[in-house]
């Protein structure tokens, strides 16, 4: 397995299914129902039951674009693999960066939902001071047999990210780090998390960009073009930042924040990156994608590879493009913008402030 290195900012590396409880740490729950301290946070009628259960063999489109049965597998595969930890070292490190940020937030959530949790890669960094409870939800059942341990009391769900089976205005924070850019429906999924969180929730959230594994992607379409004469998508499309700012304000967030990050990681070639992102449980799970590459295909992607993007010490680099989003519920107590036309000092004022400051000094 490579021995990857982050060189990226910040502390170094710390289908769906029907809804079903894994475990529960300090919880209660019946069979029909999800509770937590005599509180019901989910009851499956059987309308919403029918309503909840996410088309696992959706047929292949433009509104489906992601196989989500296969990526299940993917995933469920990558969790009970013996040296699965070593390739956990990107989740950890952005989950890391998500969970920073909720300590720019001055105040204690009672329940929060970890949407798309994995083992737990936020979860491991809470501390009872940010959050008191925690349910972690994930569409594969086998992340949870090797969860991260958290001082944070936790449920763990399996259930599918854009079907999520919680009563409206339940939580009071939503997290989830690198998980939605797999989702089929992504506004419908921001319409999932905006309706579950309570009125002035915030969404804390973190996905891959568009300029993700962007020298593996070009390396691969000169391969297939020069041997193949054509080439096929081996890398899963993703979401630009100007799209994402938009989705979450039309879903009903406000007092969004949107920035970008990137993560540079060195593995030895082309093969080593691969095997990384299958044992992450990233492999490519679209529908257009080519069942396979011929070895000739490989080892042309790997020179060129090699030739276009890699270090004077015979490594290669591959980049991870990270988009974190910071969203909240609106709620009467938020600030507002002042009304149009009440302000009483104009910009073009600002131009003669120093001259306004000397003549008081004076």
């Amino acid at each position: 397995m490579a021995a990857a290195r982050m060189l990226g900012e910040g502390r170094r590396g710390r289908g769906g299914c029907a809804p079903r409880i894994m475990a529960a740490a300090g919880s209660v729950w019946r069979r029909g129902a999800v509770r937590w301290g005599g509180r019901r946070l989910w009851v499956p009628p059987a309308a919403a039951a029918a309503s909840s259960s996410p088309p696992t063999a959706a047929s292949p489109g433009v509104l489906s674009p992601f196989d989500r049965r296969l990526k299940r597998k993917q995933k469920n595969w990558a969790a009970v693999q013996a040296q699965r930890a070593q390739c956990e070292y990107l989740r950890e490190e952005v989950g890391g960066r998500v969970a920073d940020r909720l300590l720019d937030i001055p105040r204690t959530f009672p329940l929060a939902l970890d949407v798309g949790s994995g083992r737990g890669y936020i979860a491991q960094h809470l501390t009872k001071e940010i959050v008191e409870k925690l349910i972690q939800v994930d569409m594969a059942e086998n992340v949870f047999k090797n969860a991260v341990e958290s001082e944070v009391p936790t449920i763990n769900i399996v259930a599918d990210e854009e079907f999520l089976p919680f009563k409206e205005d339940t939580f009071d924070l939503v997290v989830s780090s690198l998980s939605l850019h797999w989702v089929n429906d992504l506004p419908k999924a921001f319409r999932e998390i905006h309706q579950v969180l309570k009125p002035d929730g915030v969404f804390i959230g973190s996905m891959f960009g568009g300029d993700t594994l962007y020298e593996l992607r070009c390396s691969l379409q000169l391969a297939e073009l020069e041997r193949e004469g054509g080439f096929s998508p081996h890398v899963s499309p993703f979401t630009a930042v100007s799209d994402l700012g938009h989705l979450l304000s039309r879903t009903g967030f406000n007092t969004l924040t949107v920035d970008t990050d990137e993560i540079q990681v060195n593995y030895p070639g082309l093969f080593e990156i691969m095997e990384d992102l299958q044992g992450m449980g990233e492999s490519n799970c679209s529908w257009n994608r080519k069942p396979l590459l011929h070895r000739d295909t490989m080892l042309a992607a790997a020179a060129i590879y090699r030739e276009m993007y890699g270090n004077s010490d015979g490594t290669v680099p591959a980049t991870f493009q990270i988009f974190h989003m910071i969203g909240w519920k609106f709620h009467e107590s938020q600030a507002k913008p002042a009304r149009r036309g009440s302000a009483t000092v104009s910009l073009g004022d600002l131009a003669k402030i120093d001259g306004l400051l000397t003549r008081e000094k004076k």
